[in-house]
């Protein structure tokens, strides 16, 4: 790997590495499933699932994606603040005049999910001196009930936030709730809803703006749902959403995570390990203790569950996960040395794990487990050669 950061690993004792190549893959990977005109806006809240949402936005800005989706005010400022110029959506709510202002000055663009909302934008707008028009995007809830303006309120809604003064409607979208799911009977009936709701805006005179409702999923179902723009999330960081649509595309991971030994040591038949002994050895072992913990992100439902790669191979982890340490069964490797990487997820030799195993042992989603490496464990990006 060719990292663009200039850190001293040999003093690191776990970090996350970054596959950039892997990243621009999948970006063609999923642009080749597009119409030439269907633009990528790509999914880059909680700091891009884990991955480091600045430098996976610079690689896949410079790969042609036109739009970027955060979930706050916060994160989009952090993305201008470190030079990225593309336009960049606010999925959550937008709820004061001080966000407002943040909005404007960073050149974000707010999702209207009520009229109360944006009345209270339009409102904040006309205290700004001078006023601009603020691009902003109308949310329908066809079937997620979560955020969005009831569909069957389509119209009304639409013409409301029309009529209020400095705002401009650059957008329409919903979101899917069973994109994932085999059984396409709720897909169905919100894709009908859209199409329900943006065919009645146009009947009642108004021009479309952008419209968009496929996830990851969704862009794998099929083009039916790709309209004018698709919202890329997870396959953007190579994960599939769903076993059965995996066919449908080659998606590479992109994170991988990764550990040093700090100590080696051997221990005699009937020897606890870590805390509440909920190991004991049934034979003489050797052991590696390995400086990761559950608050670098390894979920401590694991414990005694988990596999890791070391030169290759899977080895047991033993005991309960602790805050800081995890204990490898490496009985097998005699001659591993302190200061040797281990693979916690990631690909070694022929040997991969992935955040779609840990999900699959734990009974979660790979969503979940990607946004658990949080800031603790340093990044290192780049591409491999």
């Amino acid at each position: 790997m060719v990292r663009s950061n200039d850190l001293d690993w040999e003093q690191q004792r776990a970090w996350v590495e970054i596959n950039l190549s892997a990243l621009v893959h999948n970006v063609r990977q999923i642009r080749s499933l597009l119409a030439p005109s269907v633009q990528i806006m790509a999914v880059v809240k909680a700091d891009a699932y884990g991955h480091g949402s600045i430098d996976i936005a610079r690689t896949i800005i410079a790969e042609g994606v036109e739009w970027l989706a955060v979930a706050t005010v916060t994160e989009g400022i952090e993305l201008r603040q470190a030079g990225i110029v593309a336009p960049i959506l606010i999925l959550g709510g937008v709820n004061s005049e001080v966000q407002v202002q943040a909005i404007v000055k960073w050149g974000l663009q707010p999702t209207i999910c009520t009229i109360d909302q944006a009345i209270s934008i339009s409102k904040a707008m006309a205290r700004l001196q001078p006023s601009p028009a603020l691009s902003v995007q109308i949310k329908l809830d066809t079937g997620m009930s979560r955020l969005g303006a009831d569909w069957q309120q389509a119209v009304t809604f639409f013409e409301q936030v029309v009529r209020l003064p400095y705002l401009q409607i650059c957008g329409l979208y919903s979101h899917l709730a069973t994109a994932d799911e085999i059984d396409r009977t709720v897909l169905e009936l919100q894709l009908d809803r859209f199409e329900q709701a943006t065919s009645a805006i146009s009947a009642a005179g108004y021009s479309l703006p952008l419209l968009h409702l496929a996830n990851s999923a969704g862009i794998l179902v099929g083009d039916r749902l790709h309209y004018q723009l698709v919202r890329s999330g997870l396959s953007l960081y190579g994960l599939c959403p769903a076993p059965h649509l995996q066919p449908k595309i080659d998606l590479q991971p992109v994170l991988s995570v990764k550990a040093r030994v700090n100590q080696i040591k051997d221990i005699a038949a009937g020897t606890g390990v870590s805390y509440g002994y909920r190991f004991i050895a049934d034979r003489d072992m050797r052991l590696a203790v390995v400086d990761i913990g559950y608050a670098d992100g390894i979920p401590r439902r694991l414990s005694n569950r988990m596999q890791v790669i070391i030169r290759g191979q899977l080895m047991p982890q033993i005991g309960s996960i602790t805050m800081d340490r995890i204990m490898i069964d490496i009985t097998q490797i005699p001659d591993l040395q302190v200061g040797e990487i281990v693979t916690i997820l990631g690909r070694d030799g022929n040997v991969q794990i992935t955040a779609d195993d840990w999900a699959n042992e734990l009974g979660t989603i790979s969503w979940e487990i990607l946004c658990g490496f949080k800031g603790r464990l340093p990044r290192v990006s780049g591409l491999v050669v």
